[in-house]
């Protein structure tokens, strides 16, 4: 691959073959994203879609720690801090843009979550119609460990998790990896890191018929089984409940140690983050549409960013002082207003995201 830089050199332009390879080029920071990086994005994949010269898409992230940690939450909690609310609207919608973009691509996507894939990268290579994964990978969408919820179209993806799967990566923020990856609906083939530049020169070099899939399966693998798919048991009965201190009462009375973990992970974690999360996974589950979990998600991060303290403190005990000890507000889930999750799904933001 020869990828030269667009206008944004945090993103690196190149392939050949009818093949248009993007890179996110931002390695010392994970490849985070940020809105010049998005844009960069939006404007080549749009320009692809008319040029009949490209038919394939590869994505992936440059450096060897990720595909892509995130959205730049350092640069979104300056934003919310300074009142920059056009920004912080404009970032949200723009992202959410390109992430239905791939997904309805009329040239596949094909998409390497190598490495760490989180947040924002799971909107990039979760919608993607190849989406690969390696014994590197650790996929997660950890929003709630911010005060946050999952967005992004990952509450699309949540919801259609097996059994409570989605309810249990959703609140807990859990890693995983490729097998969970695959058994949970965020990755379609595991092929191993020292396969890659091969898969590259394959999807380079393909003579018709040969689709990109048809292409990926020549170096897909089995991973090992997953252990999501082991713990379904305690998971599936858990995280059925009503509500989170439903939830937080049967992992107490489990007997298995994960969820006793899994109890102390939640009791730490963000009160207004956890109710709503959970309410957002479940909505989604019935939604028709990414485009529509989009549109709730669009709603709810605005409600977080512009109502609620907790968005700006999990950042700052995360990234910016690095304490790792937020006050959550409210800072306990016994105490959350019974109205606050009601309050969360009504609110209306200006401008609408489509």
């Amino acid at each position: 691959m020869h990828a030269q830089p667009s206008e944004n050199d945090r993103i690196l332009v190149g392939g050949r073959g009818g093949l248009g390879h993007l890179t996110l080029n931002r390695p010392r920071a994970i490849n985070a994203l940020d809105l010049d990086m998005i844009r960069a994005l939006n404007v080549t994949l749009d320009r692809w879609q008319r040029d009949t010269d490209v038919d394939v898409v590869l994505l992936d992230g440059a450096g060897e720690r990720g595909f892509c940690a995130g959205g730049d939450i350092r640069a979104l909690h300056g934003m919310v801090v300074d009142g920059r609310v056009d920004e912080v609207h404009a970032f949200f919608r723009e992202e959410y843009a390109l992430d239905h973009r791939i997904a309805t691509s009329a040239k596949p996507v094909v998409a390497i979550a190598d490495g760490v894939c989180m947040g924002g990268g799971i909107g990039l290579a979760g919608h993607a119609a190849i989406r690969i994964v390696t014994e590197r990978s650790r996929l997660a969408m950890p929003e709630t460990r911010i005060g946050f919820t999952p967005d992004v179209g990952g509450s699309w993806l949540l919801g259609r998790a097996p059994g409570r799967i989605g309810e249990y990566l959703a609140l807990t923020g859990g890693t995983m990896d490729a097998a969970d990856a695959l058994y949970a609906g965020f990755a379609d083939h595991m092929v191993p890191a020292a396969h890659l530049e091969a898969l590259y020169e394959a999807l380079e070099n393909r003579a018709d018929p040969s689709s990109p899939t048809e292409l990926v399966l020549l170096f897909d693998e089995t991973p090992e089984p997953s252990r999501l798919e082991s713990a379904r048991e305690w998971i599936d009965d858990a995280f059925s409940a009503a509500d989170v201190p439903g939830i937080l009462d049967r992992l107490r009375s489990r007997p298995e140690v994960e969820a006793h973990e899994t109890a102390e992970v939640l009791e730490t974690s963000a009160p207004t983050a956890l109710a709503v999360t959970l309410e957002a996974v479940r909505r989604a589950r019935g939604l028709p549409s990414l485009r529509a979990a989009l549109a709730q998600e669009y709603g709810l991060v605005l409600w977080f960013a512009q109502t609620q303290p907790d968005l700006v403190e999990g950042i700052r005990a995360q990234v910016v002082d690095k304490d790792r000890s937020p006050s959550w507000s409210p800072a306990r889930i016994e105490d959350l207003p019974p109205e606050r999750v009601t309050e969360a799904f009504a609110y209306e933001p200006d401008p609408a995201l489509w």
